[in-house]
């Protein structure tokens, strides 16, 4: 992919902490370099009584995922799991969809 993928944070009834934003977004980038099919991260952090949850979204060429995790303390925590599911499904996709043509091609022969 020749641009960078689009990350957009939002801080929703929280402070924005730029060490954390800063860190969510060079993870969001370090992925995207994994998956150059994606191309937009989208992050909502909130809090949810005394913990925090996130809500993620990545969009791509055939590809659109979401996660969300919720009952963590700190918004860097729960941001890093929804980050960490959202790879694991693109990895799955990813897999899927290479792992299939093989599985076509082996059967065409």
């Amino acid at each position: 992919m020749t641009s960078e993928a689009n990350v957009l944070i939002h801080w929703k009834g929280l402070e924005s902490d730029p060490e954390v934003h800063d860190h969510l977004h060079s993870r969001c980038l370090h992925v995207a370099a994994e998956f150059p099919e994606t191309d937009h991260y989208e992050l909502s952090i909130e809090p949810s009584g005394r913990d925090v949850k996130c809500h993620g979204h990545v969009n791509g060429k055939q590809t659109q995922l979401a996660a969300h995790t919720e009952g963590l303390p700190t918004p860097r925590q729960v941001a890093d799991s929804v980050i960490d599911k959202l790879e694991r499904e693109l990895r799955r996709e990813h897999d899927k969809r290479i792992f299939s043509r093989r599985r076509k091609a082996q059967r065409d022969q």
